[in-house]
């Protein structure tokens, strides 16, 4: 099947300060020297997300090696909602992407499919390109219902307004996420041929091309035997993307 491009994304969570922005200087660095043959995004906290966007821009007079996302976005584009932060206000700050549905919001904030969505209907108004995590526990999938609660998931999270717009779903098994632990890969090759079965039929065929990331995890060291599975079209990477040099190499794996 014809894929896009790949996509490699890091996502700091709740991780750095001004002094991180070394790293992504030398990531931006080591990719203008050697130009990557994915897409390159950080997501850092909301509180660096304008910083860095200037430090990227001052880089090169071309378009940003990097791209940078936010973590999540409120449904709303304004009110009386302390602490959120809207897609247009992440956009304003030079965001042009946004994580949604990360399962540490699903879990620590009760997020749940029909939240998810409309926080995706929102940011495509600003403008953003949504990044839609889905994924199981371990027990459900000791439970044998890993594949229905994903493609329940799609259903659930992925509203029309997707449809001919770009974007891409990650997938990441809640039990592989920071715990050192993966999956094999037949289990993420059987999981992301169902979440593409799932797309298509909730989407149609403007789904058939859309990248499926797979995250929880991810390292140098295992890279790119899961970059290389059939249907994964890149990378959400958490801890390993808060080093420069440990991200590169995941970039590289590809």
């Amino acid at each position: 099947m014809k894929q896009s491009v790949k996509m490699i994304v890091g996502n700091w969570k709740m991780n750095g300060v001004s002094a991180s922005l070394d790293e992504a200087r030398a990531l931006q660095a080591a990719l203008q020297v050697g130009p990557a043959a994915v897409r390159v995004a950080l997501c850092p906290p909301a509180t660096l997300i304008a910083p860095m966007a200037s430090a990227f821009g001052q880089a090169t007079s071309n378009a940003a090696v990097v791209e940078i996302g936010g973590q999540d976005c409120h449904p709303a584009t304004k009110g009386a909602f302390t602490g959120s932060i809207s897609a247009d206000m992440l956009r304003d700050a030079g965001a042009r992407l946004v994580i949604l549905g990360h399962s540490e919001r699903r879990a620590g904030f009760g997020e749940t499919d029909t939240d998810v969505a409309a926080k995706v209907e929102a940011a495509l108004t600003a403008g953003l390109e949504p990044i839609i995590c889905i994924g199981e526990t371990l027990e459900q999938r000791k439970a044998g219902a890993a594949i229905a609660v994903v493609q329940a998931q799609i259903a659930g999270s992925l509203p029309q307004a997707l449809v001919g717009r770009a974007f891409a779903v990650a997938y990441e098994p809640v039990w592989a996420i920071g715990t050192g632990l993966t999956p094999t890969l037949e289990q993420i090759a059987e999981v992301h041929a169902a979440i593409r079965e799932a797309m298509v039929g909730t989407l149609g065929e403007t789904a058939a091309t859309t990248p499926i990331l797979y995250g929880g995890s991810v390292n140098p060291g295992n890279a790119r035997k899961i970059l290389g599975v059939e249907d994964v079209g890149g990378a959400l990477v958490g801890g390993a993307s808060l080093k420069a040099a440990d991200f590169i190499s995941i970039v590289r794996a590809v």
